[in-house]
């Protein structure tokens, strides 16, 4: 990812991630740049407005200047090595007392707040990268839990001023 694949609104409403490039490491030593696994790896995610901040620091104290600077480089300004990043992951997670916590488990969180959230089955798609429904079914689960919660919505909207 580099600096100009985001953009953040001005006034921190949000934003956007460009995806266009993958970075493999097919040998310890070279980081191989290509584009993603499928067409649908290329794609667009909007940024949530209260990352904006988060973001906008992360890259003013640790990104590769200038536009086609890298936003997690390593300590030389190059691709970080997947290792050097599963370190920096291991310390966090164990300052959460959270040691059972796997890199993925955050994409399959944030997919699961946003089936949550409303989230359509095309819209999952086309956040995840996910070329077909089977893969973005797996975060539609924690979404079939709230359809108690959505049937009590119903019905207090079929019977608004029922009353009256």
């Amino acid at each position: 990812l580099r600096r100009h694949d985001i953009e953040l609104a001005a006034d921190d409403s949000g934003g956007w991630m460009h995806i266009r490039r993958a970075v493999t490491w097919p040998t310890a030593h070279t980081p191989v740049v290509s584009t993603p696994k499928s067409d649908a790896g290329i794609r667009d995610v909007t940024i949530p407005p209260h990352l904006v901040p988060l973001i906008r620091a992360h890259i003013d104290r640790y990104a590769v200047p200038g536009l086609d600077g890298l936003v997690f480089p390593n300590t030389e300004g190059q691709h970080m090595h997947h290792g050097s990043m599963y370190k920096v992951f291991k310390h966090a997670r164990m300052a959460i007392g959270r040691q059972d916590l796997r890199f993925h488990d955050l994409r399959h969180t944030g997919a699961t707040m946003a089936a949550q959230a409303g989230a359509t089955m095309r819209e999952l798609m086309d956040r995840l990268g996910h070329s077909t429904p089977q893969a973005a079914l797996i975060y539609q689960h924690a979404a079939a839990d709230r359809q108690a919660d959505l049937a009590a919505r119903l019905s207090a909207m079929a019977l608004q001023g029922r009353d009256e």
